[in-house]
């Protein structure tokens, strides 16, 4: 079998603390490629992980049964596990499986689709300590992946992708605020949704003021399908055009694409996250929420979602779904959708042996048969075969149209979708973000890959630095007891909030000093607020106003009770609906108050990380700052 053409490749191995390689220059290496590395690390952190974080009961990405055959891991999007799970049992059974000459057994593994394709890209192997682990077939949402990888680094790499299966990217939105914008019975286009966006009126324009603003979810489309289609939508929409969208359309786009990014919440590097919190909001109030108004999301997510299944997680024997209280419905552009086309394809990687190839090759014909697309449907994804009936989850019951979209917009050049990623960078929304970190005593415990929980929070927040522009607004504070500075009691300012610049190596040093920290208490509450105070001094409109918040412990040494905090934080007039402060809470460790954490995310419209795996904390700072 070929080798895939590039550079020789080596194996990743994790940055150490040691001797042989101080901190500093550990994480002074990984600075240098912060892009590529922390696509590494998250790729590392996706086996095993649900699209929140969290570690799936069976593992996810857990050893091979050893059953005797022939084992083929499928990198698959999240929202495409529980199906393909359902496939391969079904190939068992198949003449495709049968034809081979030993059994072969097919393992999906979550893998979001703009990480894989970097991590593709660089000519590394696979990150993932045990080679079995290693995908045999590839799954991305859309084939604008596997194409950027064909380009970027070679076709041999990406083989010969074929769609199975596809699903429509469109606007969910609360049936209450759908319905007062006339849905169903008028059409809807992003322009519509745009001039909202810029509305100073907000929902007050069509006779709904008491809902504030218009809000817009939309994942960061450096690492999600969806993020990426509605940024190529927005091109479409602003050039009048339903296909042949050029380089010099998107660059024309700029304003009003612009404009569109001005009401988006926040970004996320999953739709999970957002339709987790939205959930949360509408179930446990009057079942209506304020926390988002429109998410653009592939209709299949939508269906999870009206299903209760807001995170698309791999639903387990015996698990029951609570469906929302109040449904999302699908909005089709009326200017036309893109489509998630899910190819599948084996990877012309040095790791995979000709047997593997044979049994990915089997099971990628298997997605082709009727049998298989028969399964589709049963998941929320659209059959490439007609003549297979939808189903009950394809009507207004959950949702959606299924004689929509009406327009197809195509998957653009290859140019054109690079010239779109490179354009969001410059137009997204602008940040202000103050990073608060646990320097307690606690801190020092090990993490397994010759890092302390405080050498590992230090080179994840150096890592992300270079997400960030020289406009964005980014401050640090570290907290413990026994300290005081201008900010407060208990409160050690490394940074203050102001633009990023070029002190992006100065402030590098200045999270090295704080190996050197005194390190005692956990006053997380009482910090918190000081955190929160200062941000809504300073929140603006039109910018993303958050607190990043890491902790490994539970409080320990706060004057503030939990419950006095979350009236403190949830209060609606603090930042004002036109500048609301958002906190991100990071738990650090096994020791963390999840419980606490999450509920302070929830308080002002933020969410919560899971870093129980202290070793992933790198993966999980990438999630966080792809919410700015």
């Amino acid at each position: 079998m070929a080798a895939a053409e590039g550079p020789s490749r080596t194996s990743l191995r994790p940055l150490t603390s040691s001797p042989e390689r101080p901190r500093s220059l550990a994480r002074r290496a990984l600075g240098a490629t912060a892009v590529l590395s922390i696509a590494a690390l998250a790729l590392a952190g996706c086996f095993g992980s649900d699209p929140n974080g969290a570690d799936t009961a069976d593992g996810g990405g857990g050893d091979f049964v050893d059953d005797g055959c022939t084992h083929v891991v499928v990198a698959t999007s999240s929202e495409k596990v529980n199906m393909l799970d359902a496939l391969a049992a079904a190939f068992k059974d198949s003449a495709e499986a049968e034809a081979l000459d030993e059994c072969a057994t097919i393992k999906p593994i979550n893998v979001s689709s703009g990480d894989a394709t970097r991590y593709l890209t660089s000519g590394e192997d696979w990150p993932n300590e045990n080679p079995e682990l290693w995908p045999t077939l590839w799954s991305p949402a859309s084939t604008v992946w596997t194409e950027r990888v064909a380009a970027a680094a070679s076709p041999a790499l990406v083989g010969e992708p074929a769609s199975f299966t596809r699903t429509p990217v469109v606007f969910g939105m609360p049936e209450a605020m759908a319905t007062a914008l006339g849905w169903p019975d008028a059409p809807i286009s992003i322009t519509d949704l745009e001039r909202l966006c810029v509305d100073p009126a907000g929902w007050g324009s069509v006779g709904k003021s008491v809902w504030g603003s218009f809000k817009i979810s939309k994942t960061n489309p450096n690492t999600s399908t969806t993020g990426l289609s509605a940024i190529l939508m927005q091109s479409y929409e602003a050039a009048g055009k339903t296909d042949a969208l050029t380089s010099d359309d998107v660059t024309a786009a700029a304003a009003f694409s612009q404009s569109f990014e001005e009401c988006v919440i926040h970004y996320g590097d999953t739709t999970g996250k957002v339709l987790t919190t939205l959930y949360d909001e509408t179930q446990n109030g009057a079942g209506g929420s304020g926390y988002v108004s429109a998410v653009a999301l592939e209709e299949t997510s939508l269906l999870n979602y009206n299903q209760g299944n807001p995170d698309s997680h791999t639903v387990q024997p015996g698990e029951s779904l609570t469906p929302p209280k109040e449904k999302l419905v699908a909005i089709y552009p009326e200017g036309g959708s893109m489509w998630s086309d899910n190819p599948v394809t084996v990877l012309g990687a040095e790791w995979v042996t000709p047997e593997k190839k044979e049994a990915g090759a089997a099971f990628a014909a298997f997605l082709q048969t009727a049998a298989a697309q028969k399964i589709l449907p049963q998941y929320g994804f659209r059959p490439l075969d007609e003549s297979v009936p939808l189903g009950k989850l394809f009507t207004a019951e959950y949702g959606v149209d299924p004689a929509k979209p009406v327009v197809t917009l195509p998957r653009p050049e290859v140019d054109v979708v690079s010239t779109a990623i490179d354009q969001w960078t410059q137009i997204r929304k602008p940040s202000s973000v103050l990073e608060l970190i646990d320097i307690s005593g606690s801190m020092d415990e090990a993490i397994g890959d010759g890092r302390s929980k405080l050498d590992g929070a230090i080179e994840g927040a150096q890592a992300t630095l270079g997400h960030f522009r020289s406009t964005d607004q980014i401050g640090v504070w570290a907290f413990t007891t026994g300290v005081e500075s201008a900010a407060g009691r208990n409160i050690v300012v490394l940074r203050d909030v102001s633009p990023l610049a070029s002190d992006r190596e100065s402030l590098d040093t200045s999270l090295d000093d704080l190996h050197f920290a005194d390190r005692q208490g956990t006053p997380l509450y009482d910090s918190l607020a000081l955190a929160y105070d200062e941000m809504v001094k300073r929140a603006e409109p039109g910018r993303i106003n958050a607190v990043v918040v890491l902790s490994d412990g539970q409080d320990t040494d706060s004057t503030m009770s939990l419950d006095s905090l979350i009236a403190k934080i949830g209060k609606a007039s603090e930042g004002g609906d036109a500048a609301p402060v958002r906190i991100f809470p990071i738990a650090y460790g096994e020791g963390a108050d999840t419980t606490a954490l999450r509920r302070i995310a929830e308080a002002t419209g933020g969410q919560w990380f899971d870093a129980s795996d202290a070793a992933k904390i790198d993966l999980v700072f990438a999630s966080v700052v792809n919410n700015f």
